[in-house]
Parts: structure tokens; C-alpha cells; sequence
């Protein structure tokens, strides 16, 4: 596991343990400060806590050689911090509290309420807030400083090249079954009826709530939203930037109490009532309710993308052309290209392609091949259907430089600021006061932590 790796993956395992901790390990920690770097600190439970993340995680039996890991990678990030402190790097306040509400409201869904999560931590939400708080600032500290120390870092082709040359034959990694794929969507319009109906139960809705009715109630008996029905409609806490911007409009200009109009997303129809208000974040509830397309519209959709398959096949009409003329997706102007978000590339793992494309059995097609007709649920939670053609198929293999290019350039480039960083702490250390427990005196550290000895260790 290399430093640049593991301070990410670390700083992550923290936010977790942090919080988790007291529920999940049974150990008793006697803690004490095992490092400090300039003024920053670093705790025995900070170590052992991720230490335990990690052994729940990958079943690791090599115990002290982790604890060092994780301890360098800890050194390594309060060195940048220290670096950020020096140097006034600013972090903003309102990005730190966005990343709050983000890690609080995925807390909140695993325990299901305020309630339950105090049980589970020991821990009140405001308390948990100002942890995570605590711990992201430093996060975005680290990561600012780390940005600037490698944005200008470049590689060549030739040194791609001279990385992959340098990879032990029988070293060179597997890459599983890849796929290109294009598709061809169309989304039936809900008819006016349809709309006007939701409207007209929504409304009603509204007004039960207006005569005093609790909306929480409401909304785990009616609302289609499956992430929140359960929890009355609650949201979490929020920013602006985090929701739709009609549904943020709304919400934002509410008070504590109130509720909303029925307001109009991709999603469907809404209302929404304040819960609280916390400096530049709210917590919302909502009741959402979608409309849903006919199955006259959605077999119509079928036949026509049928069609246009068809033609396509043929030889009349083009996959690009028709993605261009008649996909509802957000494809269509890149002839219906498809972009793994997972990966940001054009590339589908064979392993993934189910859960991705459920219902089209991708692997079995040949290259330039296209499906029939198969419906899919849409990111705002509406029927569809989609066709789907095979552009590429890239077989297993072991990496090479022709299939594989975009993955070694990005591996030689994590290399090379891998080398930048290193060598800035190296130097780094040298005029920076660290102080290291004895306990981990024998740790064989990727980088020379007393050197000159500065890096002391405690008696």
C-alpha cells in the first residue's frame, strides 16, 4: 500500500472510525499521543481505530506492519497540514459544511434517526457535527496543499512508455472483459391527466397537513421517495448545490415549520416542509410523488425504438445519426457514447454490466451488434426503454500499451506525484518538529522520519 494511497483511504477510515468506535470495538484503548508533527498530534486511538477499520475490512494478520502503515500515513498527512498552517493555506467554511451534511445524512440512513445513532456512537448529532467538522477542515487542508505541491506534474508518452517497460512481465496486471457501448433512449411523456392527478393528491395532501395532520406521518404512508419515506421524509441536512435547483428554491425560502407549494422537478411533484435552519444548511422533510407514464405510451415507445433498430441494422440510418435525431438521453450528442461514471471513461467491466444494463445481455453480443427494445428505470425514477450497441469489445488480457494506455497514464502520473510528494516530505522533515513513541520505533517507514533527528522519540 503506498503513502499516497493510504492517506486518502486513511483519512476516510478516521471520519468512520471516529464516530464508530465506541459502539463496534470492545478493546480498550489506554490512549496517549504516539507522534506529533509541528503542532498537530496524532493518538494512539486514532491509530488503533483505523487499524481496526481496516482489519474488519480486509481480515489483515500482519498487525504491527499495518499499525506503521497507518501511522506513516497519518505522519504524512498532518505534515501537509502543518505545510497548510505555515502557509495560511484558506479552506472555506461552507465547503467543509457541505461535506459535513454529506457524511452525517449517510449516518443518519445507516441508523435511521437522530436517536439511533446516539445509541450507536454515544455520541448527540451536534457532537458528531463538530467531529466531522474537525476532521474534514483538516481533510481539505491536506488534500489543498497536497493539489498544490503536484498540479504542475506531467508525464510523457515516452515515460508512460519507460513506466509500463519497467513492469516485470509476469507482474503486468489482468484486466478483466471490457465494453464500449452506445444507446439509443426515449422517455414516454406523462400525459396531462396524469400530471393533474398527482397534483390534485398532492394538494390534498398539503391541506390534511395545513388542518395539522403530521407530515412525517404523511409522508411514510405516501411519499414515493424510498430513501426517505421510512424516516417520515427527512432529508438531512443540506446546501445550496446539493439539491435540484427548483426543489433547493423552495426549500431555502421556507421557514422553520412551513411548508411549501407543490413544486415541479425531474423527479416529480413535491412539497416540503422546513425542519431546521444551520447557518448556510437546512433539514428538510418532503413528500414526493411521481407520475407515471401509460403502458399505451410505454408500448409505443417499445415499437418505435424496434424501428429505428431496425432501420439501423439495415443499413438505412446510422446508430450516430439516430442517437442524434432521436434519443431522449443525455448520449445524444456524442452519437450515444456512454460514459462509465465509475471509472470516467467510455469502458464497461464485464463484471458490472449486469447490474448496469439489467435485462441485455451485453456479453453475448458481437461487436457492432444491437439490442431489441428493453426497459429500464431512469435516474428520476420513470420508465423507459433503451436500445444498446456494442461498439467494442476489448477481451481479458494482461495490461498492454495499445488497450490499456489511459489506465498506465494514469498509473505512471500517481507515480510521479507519488515521487513529488515524497520528496517534499523528505525535505519537509528535515526542519519540522516531530516527535515519535517508541512504540513504533522499529516501524520501517517509507520515509525518514528522524532524520537529523529531529524526529525524536519519547523516553
Amino acid at each position: 500500500m503506498t503513502i499516497k494511497k493510504t492517506v486518502i483511504a486513511l483519512i476516510l477510515l478516521t471520519l468512520s472510525l471516529s464516530l464508530n468506535l465506541q459502539a463496534q470495538n470492545n478493546e480498550v484503548v489506554v490512549d496517549k499521543v504516539v507522534a506529533v508533527v509541528g503542532k498537530n498530534i496524532i493518538k494512539l486511538s486514532d491509530v488503533e481505530g483505523a487499524y481496526n477499520q481496516v482489519r474488519r475490512q480486509q481480515g489483515i494478520n500482519n498487525a504491527q506492519m499495518y499499525r506503521c502503515q497507518i501511522l506513516e500515513s497519518m505522519l504524512l498527512s498532518k505534515l501537509l497540514v502543518h505545510k497548510g498552517e505555515v502557509d495560511s493555506v484558506e479552506v472555506s467554511d461552507d465547503d467543509v459544511e457541505e461535506q459535513v451534511s454529506y457524511y452525517l445524512n449517510m449516518e443518519l440512513r445507516q441508523y435511521g434517526s437522530k436517536e439511533a445513532l446516539r445509541n450507536a456512537t454515544g455520541r448527540s448529532y451536534d457532537e458528531l457535527h463538530d467531529i466531522y467538522f474537525d476532521i474534514l477542515k483538516e481533510r481539505y487542508l491536506a488534500q489543498k496543499v497536497e493539489y498544490n505541491l503536484t498540479e504542475n506534474v506531467k508525464v510523457t508518452p515516452g515515460e508512460v512508455r519507460e513506466f509500463f517497460d519497467n513492469i516485470p512481465k509476469d507482474s503486468l496486471p489482468d484486466v478483466e472483459d471490457e465494453y464500449e457501448l452506445a444507446e439509443i433512449t426515449i422517455k414516454p411523456k406523462v400525459s396531462s391527466a396524469e400530471r393533474e392527478r398527482v397534483k390534485l393528491e398532492l394538494a390534498q395532501l398539503r391541506e390534511r397537513v395545513l388542518k395539522g395532520e403530521k407530515f412525517s406521518m404523511l409522508a411514510a404512508l405516501y411519499s414515493q421517495d424510498p430513501g426517505t419515506s421510512n424516516k417520515g421524509g427527512e432529508l438531512g441536512f443540506f446546501s445550496r448545490g446539493d439539491m435540484v435547483t427548483e426543489f433547493e428554491s423552495a426549500a431555502f425560502a421556507l421557514q422553520p415549520g412551513e411548508v411549501s407549494p407543490i413544486v415541479e422537478t425531474q423527479y416529480g411533484f413535491h412539497i416540503i416542509q422546513l425542519i431546521e435552519r444551520r447557518g448556510n444548511t437546512i433539514n428538510c422533510r418532503h413528500i414526493l410523488m411521481i407520475p407515471k407514464v401509460s403502458n399505451d405510451d410505454l408500448l409505443r415507445s417499445r415499437i418505435q425504438l424496434d424501428s429505428i433498430a431496425n432501420q439501423i441494422r439495415l443499413g438505412n440510418l446510422t446508430f450516430e445519426q439516430a442517437a442524434i435525431d432521436f434519443s431522449d438521453g443525455a448520449t445524444r450528442q456524442q452519437g450515444g457514447i456512454i460514459a462509465n461514471a465509475a471509472t470516467g471513461t467510455n469502458r464497461f467491466y464485464r463484471s458490472n454490466l449486469k447490474e448496469q444494463f439489467p435485462g441485455i445481455s451485453i456479453a453475448t453480443m458481437d461487436e457492432g451488434e444491437i439490442s431489441n427494445a428493453t426497459m429500464f428505470t431512469t435516474e428520476e425514477n420513470q420508465q423507459a426503454y433503451r436500445i444498446v450497441k456494442l461498439v467494442r469489445h476489448i477481451p481479458a488480457h494482461k495490461a498492454n500499451m495499445v488497450d490499456d494506455y489511459d489506465k498506465l497514464y494514469n498509473a505512471a502520473l500517481n507515480k510521479a506525484q507519488q515521487a513529488k510528494i515524497q520528496d517534499w516530505a523528505q525535505r519537509q522533515i528535515r526542519n519540522t518538529y516531530i516527535r515519535i513513541d517508541d512504540e513504533f520505533k522499529d516501524c520501517d517507514f517509507q520515509l525518514n522520519w528522524f532524520d537529523n533527528n529531529n524526529g525524536r522519540k519519547t523516553n
